[in-house]
């Protein structure tokens, strides 16, 4: 069995129209459940079980909805902001109302952000006691060093009564400007951007290239998005059931 909603619900989830479109439809006699011409907005449907259609169309019901985006610069991650474009914008044509991204990257933070309306898992990838690696790519202005390398890894501090966590810094390129992937497993305010600060260096591009060993898929170009796959998302759930 599953969820036992109200029609107008079902198919304004679904992307089917608002719910003043939705009893217009069902008042024109377009919507059934069953076979059976729905008379009322507010009648009951169970998720799993019946069977809704639209214009003679099934319509199947997700629960959940999984989104992979490659974050642009220059739009905040939020679901609703008065001033800022918001990563929600990007993806409104196909969105549920209830999605949010998973976690924060700064404005001018490219790469990786998962969406989603699961909580549960939302909570779980952003936990660092589920241990779930972050992986970004940085351009720092001035040389990182092995100094550098054991500093993080031993715990940087950023100002707050608790060192960060434990990170992994490869230095991919170390000159005026040097070039580093950096696994962290937090996600603290400005976290990347301090832990640089903390020893003289600053940022001057980050991405996040994966989550939890999820990468950002190549063929999405900044702003672009796409589904996550059911094994993507299987594979999430069982990282975080550890």
């Amino acid at each position: 069995m599953g969820d036992r909603i109200r029609i107008d619900k079902f198919l304004s989830d679904m992307n089917k129209g608002t719910r003043s479109e939705i009893k217009d439809l069902i008042r024109k006699g377009r919507v059934s459940i069953n076979g059976i011409p729905c008379k009322k907005p507010d009648e009951k449907v169970d998720t799993d079980s019946d069977t809704v259609s639209l214009d003679g169309h099934i319509v199947s019901y997700e629960k959940y909805i999984y989104l992979m985006l490659n974050k642009p610069a220059g739009v905040v991650s939020a679901t609703k902001d008065n001033k800022e474009k918001t990563v929600i914008d990007l993806v409104k044509e196909s969105s549920r109302k209830d999605i949010f991204p998973v976690g924060r990257l700064d404005k001018d933070t490219e790469g990786l952000l998962i969406l989603t309306n699961d909580g549960a898992l939302a909570h779980n990838l952003l936990s660092p006691k589920k241990e779930v690696d972050k992986v970004y790519y940085a351009k720092v202005e001035g040389k990182v060093t092995a100094k550098d390398v054991e500093a993080f890894l031993s715990g940087i501090s950023i100002g707050e009564d608790e060192l960060c966590l434990p990170a992994r810094l490869e230095v991919l390129v170390s000159g005026d400007i040097s070039e580093v992937n950096l696994t962290i497993q937090e996600g603290k305010f400005h976290q990347v951007k301090r832990m640089f600060e903390a020893v003289g260096k600053k940022v001057i591009y980050l991405k996040r290239l994966s989550m939890g060993g999820l990468k950002l898929d190549p063929t999405l170009k900044p702003g672009e998005y796409r589904s996550l796959t059911k094994d993507e998302v299987k594979y999430l759930k069982t990282i975080t059931m550890r």
